[in-house]
């Protein structure tokens, strides 16, 4: 059945099977021409005909099972993949570790043989050296057949396993490392054909080639033996702790920490990794702080939309509320303080905008002069932008009141307007910015006016105030007022004295 990613189970299976058949043939092909042909005992150059029957017979059944085993084994792990479907985390699992659990299984097959071919070869000739060497010599054939049975699996299965992973991290246990792989490889190449050399000269006591040759052949072979494991572990250790190193400086970075910084200790391919994790490294860096200062322009609603949308002068009709925020007498403070204490003044005054508006959810459009635009209801979708938008208005008429006492002559004027209005980038392709135009933009900067003259200092229009549901009680009305450059007359709002609000 085919998928998503073009794999046939079945035929995949077939192919599974192809592998482990061939590759078991080989290894009890190569163990039994060792020990008949290359390294025969005295036993077997009279006939070697009973050996390979008994041979034959536990291969065939032996084989068998395990091929009964695997097949149901594979079609549990890769059932997923007959359902056109991405597997669990369980079923991943399983199909990551299919490489290694058949080099498993396959190694029972070899432990059994080997135990029952010694014991077989000491029952038939009364030696147990020759049980010892049979053992020993399946064993060695067990260890080719499981290591070229675990390569060979992981190759045919990685495109499977690629699209279980998509993308992500796979988990520890699932398949051995790096140091794991370069000791089998070791092994494969090496250690194997040395120790068939070492026990070449035991393969008759008597033989003449072992009382001219054989000490040196042993002593060569177990020099090969201890000098190649050397080199091997020594080898693996260059390339899997620098590995480590930067498995873990990943999983930091996974996390946030920008922080890291590998040390680059190799002048070959790993470190050029090592230093491709720095450069990228300060790569994020450099974006988290382009992001934070595009952020603090623009405001973190926009930031994100910009983020996930890309470039462009998209507009689109919304719902929303505009809050004008101005601060009252302005000049006169510029006149009696200095230019320092003007701008922390002004500071302390749109961070306490600012605060008061994000906590209701809405964001500082832009700051003019001594005022400053709040949106409600943009870009963000809230259905409730005018309660919010009431709400932080009275909060922050509360917030400027305490911070005239630190700040004498701190007075802000505040008006809001609800309806409907067109939210997107506007300006050119080279240069822009996300606002809102419209109505209510215009209608709540001339509120901000009437708020000026009122001991309150807040003034809304009707419609921000029939759209604020319980919010709605907290607010009075002044009757309606003619504003410039509106041809109809504005029903407005102010809010309640807090005795009658609590009321």
């Amino acid at each position: 059945m085919g998928n998503a990613i073009g794999v046939d189970r079945d035929r995949l299976i077939w192919r599974l099977t192809a592998i482990c058949t061939v590759a078991n043939i080989a290894g009890s092909v190569f163990v039994f021409a060792y020990l008949v042909g290359i390294a025969p005992s005295e036993r077997a150059q009279h006939g070697s005909g009973p050996d390979a029957v008994a041979f034959a017979v536990f291969a065939a059944c032996a084989f068998s099972l395990e091929a009964w085993w695997s097949s149901v084994s594979w079609q549990r792990a890769l059932g997923w993949l007959a359902l056109d479907r991405m597997p669990t985390t369980d079923e991943r699992d399983a199909t990551l570790r299919l490489p290694l659990r058949e080099a498993a299984r396959s190694s029972v097959a070899w432990l059994v043989a080997s135990v029952l071919f010694g014991v077989f070869a000491v029952v038939v000739d009364g030696v147990g050296a020759q049980g010892i060497r049979i053992a020993l010599t399946i064993l060695d054939g067990g260890l080719v057949t499981c290591a070229v049975l675990f390569l060979l699996f992981e190759r045919a299965l990685r495109p499977v396993f690629a699209y279980a992973l998509a993308g992500e991290s796979p988990r520890d246990g699932v398949s051995i490392g790096v140091r794991p792989r370069l000791l089998l490889t070791w092994a494969l190449g090496s250690a194997v054909p040395l120790l068939g050399l070492a026990a070449l000269p035991y393969a008759a006591a008597h033989a003449t080639v072992h009382r001219e040759i054989g000490g040196a052949v042993v002593a060569l072979s177990i020099g090969g033996l201890v000098v190649g494991w050397l080199m091997t572990v020594v080898t693996a250790r260059s390339v899997s702790d620098p590995l480590a190193e930067l498995r873990e400086a990943m999983a930091r970075i996974g996390e946030g920490q920008l922080d890291v910084s590998v040390a680059v200790d190799d002048g070959g391919e790993v470190g050029l990794l090592q230093h491709g994790v720095n450069e990228m490294v300060a790569g994020l860096r450099e974006r988290r702080r382009l992001a934070d200062l595009f952020g603090r322009h623009v405001g973190s609603e926009v930031a994100r939309l910009a983020l996930a949308q890309g470039s462009g002068l998209n507009s689109e009709q919304r719902s929303a509320t505009a809050m004008f925020v101005d601060l009252v007498g302005s000049t006169a403070l510029a006149e009696v303080l200095s230019p320092y204490q003007v701008v922390e003044t002004l500071n302390a005054f749109f961070h306490a905008v600012t605060t008061e508006v994000g906590a209701e959810g809405g964001w500082v459009n832009k700051f003019q002069g001594d005022g400053a635009l709040c949106i409600f209801g943009a870009p963000a979708v809230q259905p409730d932008h005018a309660a919010r938008a009431l709400r932080a208005a009275r909060a922050l008429h509360a917030r400027l009141g305490q911070l005239a006492a630190v700040h004498p002559g701190v007075d802000g004027a505040i008006g809001i307007s609800s309806g409907t209005v067109v939210a997107g980038n506007v300006g050119t392709e080279e240069r822009y910015e996300y606002t809102i135009i419209g109505g209510p933009v215009n209608e709540a900067a001339r509120l901000t006016d009437v708020a000026k003259g009122r001991p309150g200092r807040v003034v809304a229009s009707v419609a921000s105030v029939q759209r604020a549901g319980e919010e709605t009680s907290r607010w009075t009305s002044l009757g309606t007022v003619a504003l410039r450059g509106l041809s109809a007359p504005t029903g407005i709002y102010e809010p309640l004295p807090v005795e009658q609000a609590v009321q």
